[in-house]
């Protein structure tokens, strides 16, 4: 039996970091002047960063959020195998020619690529100025648009160069997901369902009865969704901002899921369809019990993911994830869990039954 739970207009989280806190607004119809940006823009002049899928249908909206302001955009290419050095010097060409300032505010406005590559360059430009994310697909919405995390991919690894700049603000209207193409909404879910396996066994369960609604793109449902997902990076982030502890059990999954996209090619297989067959590979890994690796798997095939990684070849994936931003003293570490609805980060792990994993992919 499904159950939803009724969102109210807006939704509010706060991202607790003292003097750098900011706030996640979530609703529907907040572009097009639904939320005023201009309280948390650095001056009067904005640069939008977007893409050339997302650019025609939400730029002249989010311009209407930033009335009265001088306002520049760029349109980078689309995809992940895009999220490159040379991509981002071309909004540093773009912010020099507009002679952009420190007064001047990036809006990423766009998916992960859009968010990570526009949060780098304000990062980067004059050391540091102030930007802000709208998130468009799901995946963005719940997980890399929240906590600061910006950089772009290196040809030996993923995200392997950026910088942590938290935004000022991050609006998210739940509406853009209305025009989100079938498989990068169902991508977007295995952000969702990671954080049900490493933090809330409920929430695992409501998916588990929802699912059909959120594959149906019901209203009500991806805005809860969106809303406990937020939730709970928000704590992990504002508990731990630099991925000194606890933070990394939010890459739960991703120390394969990284290894697969890099060894396929940036771009064959979405993020969040790498992350779903790492989780499951974690899992196994994790040593939890056959029924709760059932219920894992079950949840991510009823969300049309991916169970089973690609045939790569164990070396080549052992050789990928020694490139993973955890390993430590040339020592892997993987985000495992303890049972589902709680997770750990540990160096403690059976290199057997990972070898194992590894060739069992083959």
């Amino acid at each position: 039996m499904r159950y939803s739970i009724r969102m109210p207009t807006n939704r509010i989280i706060n991202v607790e970091l003292g003097d750098r806190s900011y706030p996640i607004v979530i609703g529907r119809g907040l572009l097009g002047g639904g939320f005023d940006l201009q309280p948390y823009l650095a001056g009067s002049e904005c640069l939008v960063v977007s893409n050339e899928t997302v650019a025609p249908l939400y730029l002249d909206k989010v311009m209407v959020n930033v009335h009265g302001c001088s306002v520049e955009s760029i349109n980078l290419p689309d995809g992940e195998a895009f999220k490159t050095i040379e991509t981002t010097a071309s909004v540093f060409d773009k912010l020099v020619a507009s002679k952009a300032n420190r007064d001047t505010t990036i809006i990423a406005l766009g998916g992960g690529v859009v968010g990570d590559i526009a949060g780098f360059a304000a990062a980067c430009y004059m050391r540091g100025i102030a930007f802000i994310q709208v998130p468009t697909t799901l995946l963005a919405q719940v997980d890399s648009s929240v906590g600061g995390k910006t950089g772009v991919n290196h040809p030996q690894g993923k995200n392997l160069i950026g910088a942590f700049h938290q935004p000022r603000v991050v609006l998210i209207d739940t509406a853009t997901l209305d025009t989100l193409p079938d498989r990068e909404l169902k991508a977007g879910l295995a952000e969702v369902i990671k954080y049900g396996a490493i933090a809330d066994v409920t929430f695992l369960g409501w998916l588990e009865q929802n699912m059909p609604a959120l594959l149906e793109r019901d209203p009500d449902a991806l805005a809860y969704a969106v809303q406990r997902s937020c939730e709970i990076k928000a704590e992990v982030v504002a508990a731990d901002e630099r991925e000194a502890g606890r933070r990394a059990i939010l890459n739960f999954g991703h120390t394969f899921g990284h290894a697969i996209e890099h060894c396929q090619g940036y771009g064959k297989w979405l993020h969040g369809e790498a992350v779903a067959a790492g989780m499951l590979m974690a899992a196994e890994l994790s040593g939890v019990g056959s029924v709760e690796l059932s219920r894992l798997r079950r949840l991510i095939r009823a969300a049309d993911l991916p169970s089973r990684p690609p045939a790569i070849g164990a070396q080549k994936m052992l050789a990928a994830m020694g490139m993973d931003k955890k390993v430590l003293r040339k020592t892997l570490r993987f985000a495992l869990l303890h049972r589902l609805g709680e997770a750990t980060v540990t160096s403690e792990y059976d290199e057997t039954l990972l070898r194992r994993i590894l060739e069992a992919a083959d």
